[in-house]
């Protein structure tokens, strides 16, 4: 069942941050990731959430969300985000129909 990566990033550097996004791409895809929508326009529809960029990104299934977000060559880039960025994250699983 597909499990799905939910992240509003607040980036803080964007400079900084510009290496993040340069080479997290390839460390998704390695797990099976693919983006859904990536700092898109965001209208907010009922509730007080702000969001600021939205990162939504499919993986086969939890395993391999935790897999990637737990893997070595993540945490590289997750050190990285860390320090420019801001940033709240969920992981969703998702339902079988």
């Amino acid at each position: 069942m597909a499990a799905h990566l939910i992240a509003d990033v607040d980036v803080l550097d964007a400079d900084a941050f510009e290496e993040y996004k340069r080479d997290v791409v390839a460390t998704e895809q390695r797990y099976g990731g693919r983006y859904l929508g990536r700092g898109g326009a965001t209208k907010v529809l009922e509730g007080d959430w702000e969001p600021h960029r939205l990162v939504i990104i499919e993986f086969p299934d939890m395993a391999a969300l935790m897999g990637w977000y737990n893997s070595p060559e993540y945490s590289r880039l997750k050190a990285i985000r860390e320090q420019c960025a801001r940033t709240r994250i969920i992981a969703l699983e998702g339902v079988a129909f």
